[in-house]
């Protein structure tokens, strides 16, 4: 089987969604999945084991595992998912037309969260018209991109927070970014754990800090203190 489109999962302690997140990937042909974990106490690692994933260790950090997979990824396009996104019909068809369109630098899907709220239904349409306006996809709109921009790019930063938002704007000085019209559906676990106006302003305020030049570090302290997150 010729391998045309290599799918990295970082995971932490996801057993609770990777099983879905998983089993919509379940048949796909030509793909192959690799799940890298920083050092999860649960059940993930077995799921990705039972579901016939290629599984990785890596120390935690994000940025630190996707790097990880791409470097053991063995398809020449490469998309990052969340273990909590599920992706939508037809996404390898769609992945590869779009990473060959001339002068595309790197592309995600639009966004859609898993939940009737209204109010994240308008949380998924300004995030859908920044991305389109700005051309800023973040990371839980699953980002794809060729291996050759990928190491021209030079990976993703390997930084506590903001991996996403720094890997495309380096993408953005390479060529265009691309948001399909297809949505990449994302749990509400995050707007659901402490609702959705703390959630968004925590967001903005991390987005601002980085803007302002407030190190990785920190922003990463205030992010899980506002959170409630230990360390």
């Amino acid at each position: 089987m010729t391998v045309t489109l290599s799918i990295i999962i970082p995971t932490l302690n996801e057993q609770n969604v990777l099983g879905a997140t998983l089993a919509r990937l379940a048949d796909t042909k030509n793909c192959e999945v690799i799940v890298v974990d920083g050092g999860s106490s649960d059940a993930t690692l077995a799921l990705a084991v039972q579901a016939g994933c290629k599984t990785l260790s890596s120390p935690r950090g994000r940025g630190r595992q996707m790097n990880l997979g791409a470097e053991k990824a063995t398809a020449e396009t490469l998309l990052f998912l969340h273990a909590d996104t599920l992706l939508p019909e037809n996404f390898p068809e769609l992945i590869l037309d779009a990473v060959h369109r001339p002068a595309v630098a790197a592309g995600a899907f639009s966004l859609a969260i898993d939940s009737p709220a209204k109010s994240l239904a308008v949380i998924a349409y300004f995030t859908n018209l920044r991305s389109r306006l700005l051309h800023l996809p973040y990371g839980d709109q699953a980002l794809f991109i060729t291996r050759k921009m990928f190491s021209a790019i030079g990976g993703f930063p390997e930084m506590e927070i903001m991996e996403d938002f720094v890997f495309v704007k380096k993408a953005q000085k390479k060529g265009a970014i691309i948001i399909l019209p297809e949505c990449a559906t994302t749990s509400a676990r995050r707007w659901q754990n402490l609702g959705t106006v703390r959630t968004t302003l925590i967001n903005q305020l991390i987005v601002c800090g980085h803007s302002l030049g407030v190190p990785p570090a920190i922003l990463s302290r205030w992010y899980r203190r506002m959170r409630g997150v230990g360390n």
